[in-house]
């Protein structure tokens, strides 16, 4: 393990206080801490040298760059200086030449000899010309290089602007007549494609503007012939135009090779600002970057690679940290098992000589390890009347013939006092696999006889509860099929076999014989966990042969073995079954009752009704016999009279045919059924009361409504003996016109208690319900009219239940007013879910009003 030791005493004597510091933060640390530090030092050295080591190249490659700009932009300033000089010197001579054309008689041979002259050192000029005051050519000279007929006309550059009428020429020409200066002009493309600019030279005779001498440069001979050779050799030298446009350059290196260099670039202006040629020089750093240097990757992998050796280092030293730790950490953890456990732990060698004891095993006899530890039997634990029986045992124990299962002896403590222990007993074993002596565990089980006591003592207790029980309680093995339980009452129903638990769980008998070793258990792959934790499941089970039905409840559970049964209870339900189909059967008869009551209050509305029809007939049977014995009557009359005599009497059968469809018994039975239907059917009939006490009704049924899984003549019944309910209050009241109507609404809703459900409501404007009659509302054989029986409400909310709805009445306030009741009704449906009122969103059919004729 690597160790930093602190700076010495020669190294130190500057600076002792440091050191001293030093040593005791290093004294402090923890050996983890020390080892981590003394390897993360080195690391740390070696990315500082890395760091060095590139800002070091760095330093130099921008030194390099700065250098190389500044040599850039010399050789950018020489040429332009180059250029400039020569173009001014040209210039001083063309004067003195437009000076004798003025002041001497010179004609065309003598000019050609003098623009001979001029061009014969001048390569750049491509030619001279000799215009008049109206620009016309007096006299042209072109150098042999120059000549039209030598010339290869190249395909001009489109980008670049040509000679032409109002173009460069014409504006210097201007300029030179207008300013009476030498003008330069813009920079355009020849008639042979290259790029050039003219100098215009004013010819003056007596004050008078006599014409010009023009000079036309070749932008790239000027550039190639007065660029010094050592600026080309360095760098780039190019001529570029007032929009950044190429028009000579001395470029040397491909355009891919210098593409992937980084350029350094210089711009000067070159010649008068009136050309508007821009000098620019190129160069590009001699030597490599950073990142391609062979020395600089050199660098980089020798600090890679000690960074990984010292990374090794570091995971090498951190992992025997690690281990020592957890050796460390183990050794505690052991050390503070053993002395947490309450086993008590006792190692002897194979003489009997007690040689180790844990905490738990001094607390336990409360005897010291001192005590204890060389002592050879008889134990100072030893009951003093058990010292023969407890050298039996051990002597047994040191033959290894101890029981798996331990032995149960009694142990005495110092104090005197006994307790029940349970002894394990287990060979030690060396490194060399030889046996050294016994490992003995011992643990307090007085407790856990007393707990063991009681529970038999409880089971007793239970088993005597279940022998007591009405219902028959039995438990079956799945495997085996065997009765592992019967309690009194199955045996004295089904005997003690299991065929009586096999007909009530759904089976049938089966003749279950002992297994041999080669037998195969086809239900060992059961899920038992799932299987036991699912709760009972209920049914009615009826046995012919004994005329009885059963309710039968039955789970799986796992016995004390650990094997997976079926335990079943059985409850004799015939009694109760019986009084429930009695019970059914009155509540029948009780709605048919109901039903013949509620038209027996009606009979005399359903009389008047009626009594309309017959009336009608009557009158047109008397009519027609009159005027048929009078001989006055038409046969079309005749036939006109026959039809309303008809209309009228199937008017009267619709009535009667309605009436005997409402009391009419028959079996309850649910079917799909419209809610619309119903409404209609129950407002017909009520609407012969409704019209006999002057009451209007109005019906909202909302569109699209599911169907409904009820018996339609029940629910008519219901929304029959609420509407006619309602009738009576207001009646009873005697409310003016305006509150003389009911409300009838059918719309969906969706509820978090019921779910999707439709509910039929009816309001009306009466008296409401006090306090005394909401509270005995649905109670049997209360009501509140004079004649009344009190089972109409009753038997609707039974119906009601029956259907699995719900039935509720409240009062309708404005402020602390009554101003009318509620009633309401619930039967449930399949709806999707809703997050607001769907009543008021529900679109109504069409009110039906039924008013009193």
């Amino acid at each position: 393990m690597v160790r930093l030791r602190s700076p010495s005493s020669g190294a130190g004597a500057a600076l002792p206080g440091a050191r001293r510091l030093f040593g005791l933060w290093w004294r402090r640390q923890s050996p983890a801490r020390q080892d981590r530090f003394a390897t993360l030092a080195p690391l740390s050295s070696v990315l500082l040298f890395l760091a060095a080591i590139i800002s070091a190249f760095w330093y130099l490659r921008n030194e390099e760059i700065e250098r190389e700009t500044e040599s850039v932009r010399r050789d950018t300033e020489i040429t332009q200086q180059q250029i400039n000089l020569r173009l001014i010197q040209n210039q001083e001579q063309l004067i003195r030449m437009a000076r004798d054309l003025v002041t001497r008689t010179v004609d065309q041979v003598a000019f050609a000899a003098m623009a001979a002259d001029f061009t014969r050192e001048r390569p750049e000029v491509t030619h001279l010309d000799w215009l008049g005051a109206r620009r016309n050519v007096k006299a042209s000279h072109y150098p042999l290089l120059y000549l039209p007929e030598a010339l290869n006309p190249t395909e001009p550059d489109p980008s670049l602007p040509k000679a032409g009428y109002d173009n460069e020429p014409e504006l210097a020409f201007r300029s030179a007549w207008e300013s009476r200066q030498p003008a330069y002009s813009h920079s355009f493309t020849s008639s042979s494609g290259n790029p050039v600019f003219q100098l215009y030279l004013p010819l003056i005779e007596r004050n008078t503007f006599a014409g010009t001498l023009v000079v036309e440069y070749s932008i790239d001979t000027l550039l190639r012939n007065h660029v010094p050779a050592e600026v080309v050799r360095r760098h780039s030298i190019a001529v570029l135009d007032d929009q950044q446009r190429t028009l000579a350059s001395t470029m040397s290196l491909s355009p891919r090779a210098a593409s992937n260099r980084a350029p350094l670039i210089d711009e000067e202006p070159l010649g008068p600002p009136t050309i508007g040629l821009t000098l620019r020089g190129l160069g590009y750093r001699t030597s490599i970057g950073l990142i391609s240097n062979t020395l600089f990757w050199m660098v980089v992998a020798l600090s890679v690679l000690t960074v990984w050796m010292l990374l090794g280092t570091w995971r090498h030293v951190r992992r025997r940290a690690q281990i020592q730790s957890a050796l460390v950490q183990e050794t505690n953890f052991r050390r503070a098992m053993e002395n947490s456990m309450p086993t008590g732990m006792r190692a002897m060698d194979l003489e009997g000589r007690i040689s180790y004891v844990n905490a738990a095993f001094c607390q336990m006899t409360g005897y010291a390890e001192s005590e204890l530890v060389g002592r050879l039997p008889p134990y100072p634990y030893w009951p003093p009347d058990r010292i023969d029986e407890n050298a039996r045992l051990l002597q047994q124990e040191l033959q290894g013939r101890s029981p798996a299962g331990g032995i149960e002896v009694k142990v005495m403590r110092k104090d005197g006092s006994r307790f029940d222990a349970r002894m394990y007993v287990s060979p030690l074993i060396d490194p060399r696999g030889q046996q050294t002596g016994w490992m003995t565990s011992m643990t307090n089980i007085t407790e856990a006889k007393r707990i063991r006591d009681q529970l038999s003592a409880s089971h007793e207790r239970f088993t005597t509860v279940l022998e007591g029980l009405d219902a028959s309680v039995s438990v079956l093995s799945v495997q085996q099929g065997e009765l592992l339980f019967a309690n009194r009452s199955y045996r004295l129903w089904f005997g003690g076999d299991a065929r009586g638990h096999l007909i009530m769980a759904g089976g049938t008998p089966m003749d279950f014989e002992a297994e041999g070793e080669d037998s195969i258990d086809h239900l060992s792959g059961l899920p038992t966990q799932e299987l036991t934790e699912l709760g009972t499941s209920p049914r009615e089970v009826f046995i012919e042969s004994m005329q009885k039905w059963f309710d039968v409840r039955s789970r799986y559970l796992q016995w004390t073995d650990g094997r997976l049964a079926q335990m079943l209870i059985a409850t004799d339900i015939t009694a109760r079954l019986r009084a429930e189909e009695q019970a059914s059967a009155q509540a029948e008869k009780a709605q048919v009752t109901s039903r013949l009551v509620t038209m027996g209050e009606m009979a005399s509305s359903v009389a008047h009704e009626l009594n309309q029809p017959l009336t009608a007939i009557t009158n047109y049977c008397n009519g027609m016999v009159s005027r048929v014995l009078a001989d006055t009557i038409e046969r079309d009359d005749l036939v006109a009279a026959l039809q309303k005599t008809a209309r009228q009497a199937e008017r009267a059968g619709q009535i009667i045919k309605r009436i005997r469809a409402f009391v009419k018994r028959s079996e309850p039975q649910r079917q799909p059924a419209q809610a619309s239907q119903i409404v209609e059917d129950a407002v017909d009939l009520a609407g012969i009361e409704l019209r006999r006490r002057n009451v209007a009704i109005h019906t909202y049924v909302a569109q699209h409504l599911p169907e409904l899984l009820v018996d339609p003549i029940l629910i008519e019944q219901v929304v029959l003996n609420l509407l006619r309910n309602a009738a009576e209050a207001i009646d009873t009241a005697g409310l003016a016109t305006a509150r003389r109507h009911i409300e009838l609404r059918v719309v969906p809703r969706h509820t978090v208690d019921e779910g999707g459900v439709i509910e039929f409501s009816v309001t009306d404007m009466g008296p409401g319900l006090n306090d005394e009659v909401s509270a005995r509302l649905y109670e049997a054989f209360f009501s509140t009219k004079a004649e009344g029986l009190g089972i109409g409400l009753l038997l609707c909310r039974s119906i009601i239940e029956s259907h699995r709805g719900r039935i509720r009445a409240q009062n309708l306030y404005n402020g602390s007013a009554v101003v009318g009741c509620r009633f309401a009704f619930t039967l449930p449906v399949e709806l999707p879910a809703r997050t607001d009122d769907s009543a008021a969103r529900a679109e109504p059919a069409q009110p039906t009003t039924i008013t009193s004729e």
